[in-house]
């Protein structure tokens, strides 16, 4: 993957944006000098509405990347020459004009792979002038991307000034995706959904197998209907089903019993959403109103009671969260996103905002929005902007105290020194040397730090790695494990890892980084995640607390799961 002009390597470095300032830590063996820097908070900021606006970027300050190091490993060829290749491909990103590099200087990039501020501007600056000379040749736009080249501008306030021209996609008024007119019921208890229910149909000329999948399907749907209209939900049996996956159609209210965001009686459900949404919706009020008890307290600028820090590196992040997906492309879900990771960063201040949080809230608001949409797919071809509000508040509510739920049980991997990411990278060293020798001697001969490579599994969850779409099903396991996301998930890296095996001790240190950093699973389906977590499964029935006299068995811990697997694998069928 080709790095940023201020990094070396996509998913080595972690941002972390607290209150005051940015802090940029050490990362093993890449040698990052720690350094502090201090945002100044004199400048004054006017201007109505009632969201913040960022300082204009004539007056802003730019926040000055840390200095980076070489490897002083000498005796590290493999290295020295991987450090080169980035520094040449570097080169490329000198080629925009003046003016952006002016406006852009600041803008060090997504440290684990998005494309940078500048590059998004490039992109779309190109993008027009094809469409215009496209226009002007009089050819029609008919091509599957079409929507890309039919944007417009936005004029909302809420978009900081140092962001290139936001242009968002415009659906078709053949594509908008239908509200369900129960919503309000669902908003009210999402247990109505449960009478709303699309079942499968089985088409004319379905074969037998397909006869059997889709009534297979029917099947699973009815047992959790059954489980969740219960007066009383039972959290082990909902666990011991969602554990191979749970359907599209009960998922969003399977996952906010799952982490304990809805209480399992049902008396007290419909109270306690109300009163959780308008704890949210209250919180975003203070942290954006203006001249609010926070500003004075604090001596923010602009008596707006914002975080500039923050809001700065969120503003930056969320337009680069999932840029391939139109639905993540729409203003209201970038405004609604950046009020959820705000809102987390200002309530944790241990932490703060930390870049890949972006990404771990957008499963939940997938999941929660689709409750409320007919069509299963809103990937594509919808405006959430066009939904009432009360949908867009409840779905970004739910979701903020979804997210709050699952990093309170990995907060440790954000906060000062990461301990939680670094105590998951060595078990996972240690993990493979058991699972497989080979692999672990060959990435240790190459100079292969699992830092480097796994950083990012741990940080932003694989979520890198794998589509969204897939990561919702890889979740639904998650969720259904008691500590699925801080200790399940080790076990899953591990599967991934030793995947790939056959190719990585055949690569050098450039190439076994190159791979690992843009690994082929863009045409992964349901199948090969639940391959995926059922290989998991087996390594953690295998090692799960195992005693140090397992450290070194690779080669015999492989042969001994075969013996294991056909009773320890997970069952994915009824």
């Amino acid at each position: 993957m080709v790095g940023c002009p201020s990094r070396q390597a996509a998913g080595f470095i972690r941002t972390t944006v607290r209150p005051q300032h940015l802090l940029c830590r050490k990362t093993t063996d890449w040698h990052v000098e720690q350094e502090m820097v201090q945002v100044d908070k004199s400048e004054n900021i006017t201007g109505s509405g009632t969201r913040p606006r960022t300082p204009p970027s004539t007056d802003r300050h730019s926040v000055i990347s840390p200095a980076r190091k070489s490897s002083s490993k000498a005796s590290s060829p493999p290295f020295k020459s991987y450090i080169n290749f980035l520094s040449n491909t570097n080169d490329d990103w000198n080629i925009d004009d003046a003016e952006d590099m002016y406006i852009y200087e600041s803008d060090d990039g997504d440290d684990f792979g998005l494309p940078s501020l500048s590059n998004m501007k490039r992109r779309t600056r190109k993008m027009t002038e094809q469409s215009k000379t496209a226009a002007e040749n009089g050819l029609g736009n008919d091509s599957p991307s079409g929507h890309e080249s039919r944007r417009r501008m936005s004029d909302s306030a809420d978009i900081a000034v140092e962001r290139p021209a936001c242009m968002y996609p415009m659906p078709k008024k053949s594509e908008g995706k239908i509200l369900r007119p129960q919503y309000k019921e669902i908003l009210r208890d999402p247990a109505n959904a449960l009478h709303l229910i699309n079942y499968p149909t089985i088409p004319p000329n379905a074969t037998q197998k397909e006869i059997d999948e889709i009534n297979s399907r029917i099947t699973r749907i009815n047992k959790f209907k059954r489980l969740l209209q219960a007066s009383t939900i039972s959290l082990p049996e909902l666990r011991a089903l969602a554990w191979s996956g749970v359907p599209q159609e009960v998922r969003a209210m399977t996952w906010q019993l799952l982490l304990s965001y809805l209480p399992t009686s049902a008396e007290r459900r419909v109270a306690t959403l109300e009163r959780k949404r308008k704890e949210y919706l209250d919180g975003v009020r203070q942290a954006f109103e203006k001249g609010g008890p926070q500003a004075a307290s604090s001596g923010r600028t602009g008596g707006r009671g914002l975080d500039e820090a923050i809001w700065h590196q969120i503003s930056i992040d969320v337009p680069r969260t999932n840029p391939h997906i139109e639905l993540y492309g729409y203003e209201a879900t970038q405004r609604s996103l950046e009020r959820i990771l705000y809102v987390w960063a200002v309530r944790h201040p241990a932490s703060g905002y930390v870049q890949g949080i972006n990404d771990l809230v957008t499963p939940f608001w997938q999941v929660f929005l689709g409750m409320y949409i007919t069509d299963p797919d809103i990937e594509s071809g919808m405006d959430p902007g066009q939904l009432p509000k009360a949908v867009l508040d409840a779905v970004e509510a739910d979701s903020f105290w979804c997210l709050t739920k699952l990093l309170d049980g990995i907060q440790d991997h954000y906060i000062v020194a990461q301990p939680g990411i670094q105590r998951q990278v060595a078990a996972l060293r240690d993990l493979t040397a058991r699972i497989d020798a080979g692999l672990a001697r060959h990435l240790e001969k190459e100079n292969v730090e699992f830092i480097q490579f796994s950083f990012r599994w741990m940080n932003c969850l694989l979520m890198r790695e794998i589509s969204v779409k897939n990561t919702i099903r890889m979740w639904d396991t998650y969720m259904a494990e008691e500590q699925g996301f801080s200790e399940f998930h080790l076990y899953v890296c591990a599967a991934f890892l030793v995947k790939w095996s056959d190719r990585l001790v055949k690569m050098d240190f450039q190439e076994i980084m190159m791979f690992l950093q843009s690994l082929p699973t863009r045409d992964w389906t349901e199948k090969d995640i639940e391959l995926l977590l059922s290989e998991a499964y087996i390594w953690q029935s295998l090692f799960k607390g195992s005693s140090a006299h397992l450290r070194g068995q690779g080669q015999g811990s492989s042969s001994q799961a075969g013996a294991l697997a056909p009773g320890a694998t997970k069952n994915f069928q009824l």
